[in-house]
Order: structure tokens, then sequence, then C-alpha cells
């Protein structure tokens, strides 16, 4: 059984409104499928997002102790739903959320091992030692696999970033490096382009998926993912083109097309390895068309939920995924 998660948080991001991005996807299902949300109740977690009213004071890791309180939350409700043998599929405010949603995925299967299909047009392999920003929703990629990159360090965190940085990476680290596939990656940093090189991390860029087709795309990432006994699907909607809608905080040029995602998703929903999906950065207040976001986001919404209910009538349940160090 399928259980929507909804982690409203918008502390990792540099632009105000992803908080809003339920309410958008909810919004656009009423006129779409006035009824989904019905079936699927949402659970939902408690965000922290009046800190946005503070100072900030860690330039490298914006409202990063707040965030440390999501990852937690975030997590325990993704644990919670994968031990009650539920699908989670979280709806999430800014990408920084996403690092919660693994934490809750390695609780729940402490000697898995988790592949991560990051669909999105950035990296999100940032440290506070290295990012140009300090947004935390550049981050969460590299609190899953632990890493500081201190070979490119620019930054120098204070120490009350540092202590916050390493509660959200946790010990030991919930993803191995080479475990990560992204698709429709197109917009980098230089110390992130030294992670995905020294890591070996697979990248299936948009003119590839266009040349071999999305189902050439899922074949190679689930290839590379071959040795995982868990995966987990991140779908950022800035992976789509922003002539699709500019309603997320950082669209950027080239991406892909709404037909291109829906079979992605739907390709992945009918892997028996798949533990969790999330969709996340939908932000109306940058949508100038519009609900245009929210409704192409509900529309990829129900579509892959279609997909994992199919799945469920011919897979066993949950907790039936295995560990190879077990």
């Amino acid at each position: 059984m399928i259980q929507i998660i909804t982690a409203m948080s918008e502390l990792g991001a540099g632009t105000r409104g992803a908080s809003l991005g339920y309410a958008a996807i909810r919004s656009a299902s009423l006129s779409l499928e006035p009824r989904f949300f019905r079936k699927y109740i949402p659970r939902k977690v408690e965000t922290n997002n009046a800190l946005l009213f503070d100072h900030v004071n860690t330039p490298y890791g914006k409202r990063i102790k707040g965030i440390v309180r999501m990852y937690r939350r975030i997590a325990a409700k993704v644990a919670e739903t994968l031990d009650d043998n539920r699908f989670p599929l979280v709806i999430s405010g800014d990408h920084s959320n996403a690092g919660g949603t693994i934490a809750g995925l390695r609780q729940a299967y402490p000697k898995s091992r988790i592949g991560v299909v990051w669909i999105d047009a950035h990296g999100d392999l940032h440290s506070p030692y290295t990012s140009p920003s300090g947004n935390v929703h550049g981050m969460p990629l590299a609190t899953a696999i632990g890493e500081d990159n201190r070979d490119r360090q620019c930054n120098k965190p204070k120490p009350s970033t540092i202590k916050n940085w390493e509660r959200l990476k946790g010990h030991p680290r919930r993803v191995e490096p080479a475990d990560i596939v992204f698709i429709a990656l197109r917009d980098t940093e230089e110390p992130e382009d030294y992670l995905i090189t020294k890591h070996g991390m697979k990248v299936i860029r948009v003119p590839e998926v266009r040349k071999n087709g999305t189902a050439a795309a899922v074949l190679a990432a689930l290839e590379h993912l071959q040795h995982c006994d868990l995966l987990y699907v991140s779908f950022d909607v800035d992976s789509l083109d922003p002539s699709i809608s500019g309603g997320t905080g950082t669209p950027v040029e080239d991406g892909l097309t709404v037909e291109e995602a829906s079979t992605l998703l739907k390709t992945f929903a009918k892997e028996p390895r798949l533990g969790c999906m999330e969709f996340t950065e939908i932000n109306p207040l940058l949508d100038h068309q519009g609900n245009a976001m929210g409704e192409v986001a509900f529309r990829l919404i129900s579509q892959t939920v279609r997909e994992l209910e199919e799945r469920s009538k011919t897979i066993p349940g949950l907790n039936s995924f295995h560990s190879t160090h077990e």
C-alpha cells in the first residue's frame, strides 16, 4: 500500500515558496482527479519554517540546525512507513529534505545497500566547505555519502555549522558514493564534478536520454545499481525544461520533457527493488503560468502511483528487501 508523506520544509532553499508545493499539487488535483488525495491521505511531517524569519548566522550552512530537526522527523516518518510495509512516496518542499528521506531508508534497512537515482539538473553534492551559496538544498547527497570534499575546500564554516553538518551526515555513511546515478544533470560546480569523477558516479544526461530513449536510460541506471538491495528515486522538477513552467527555484535550460519524465518515473516504478520515491522543489510563487508546475507534478505523481499500484499486485511486500551483507 502506498503512503504519501508531505514534508513541506523550505529551510534549505534560497528562494521562498517551496513549502507551498503540496498545496499547488493538491489544488491541481481538484480539477484533474478530485478524489486522489481522499484515497491517498498524506501523513504530514511537522516543519520549522518559522525559522525563515530568524537572522542567518551560519552563512555556509544556512538554517542548518533546523534542517537537522527536519532530517530526524522525516527519517522517523519514512522508517515507520516502511516498518508498516507501506511504500513511502514523499512530496517535499526543497531538496534538502531528501537527505532525511535517505536517512529513513537507512534506519529501516540498516544492512541493505541503497542505490540512489537522482533525477535533477543539479548535483547537490556540496558541503559547507564548498558551497557557493550556503543553501543546504545543494547538499543532501553529500550528507548521504558522508562527504566533506576537503580537497576542494573554499569556505571556513563556523564550529556550530560543522557540528550540525556532522549530525546531518550520520555515521556510518548511508549510501556508497558509487551507488548514485544522475539523470538530466546539467548544472554543476567544479567541486561536485570532482566528486562525481572521484567516486565513479554515473551520469545520464538529457541528450543521452533523447538519443537512446528513456528505456535505455533506466536500464543503464539499473545496471549500474545492480549490486544494490534497495533503490530510491528522487525527482526534482527542475530536471524538466523551464519552458514547461518556471515554478521551481533553480530552473535550467535544456531539460526533460514531461513525456520523458513520465516514462522514466513509471518505468522505475516497476522495479521490484524500489523502496521509496520523492517529488520535490515545486514552487508556485515562481510560476508565471498559473499553476502549471503544480498540474505537471500532480500528473507525474498520479501516473507513478498507478504504476506502483500495479507493481504491488505482482511483487512481495516491502519487507522482503534483503541485504547482501546479512
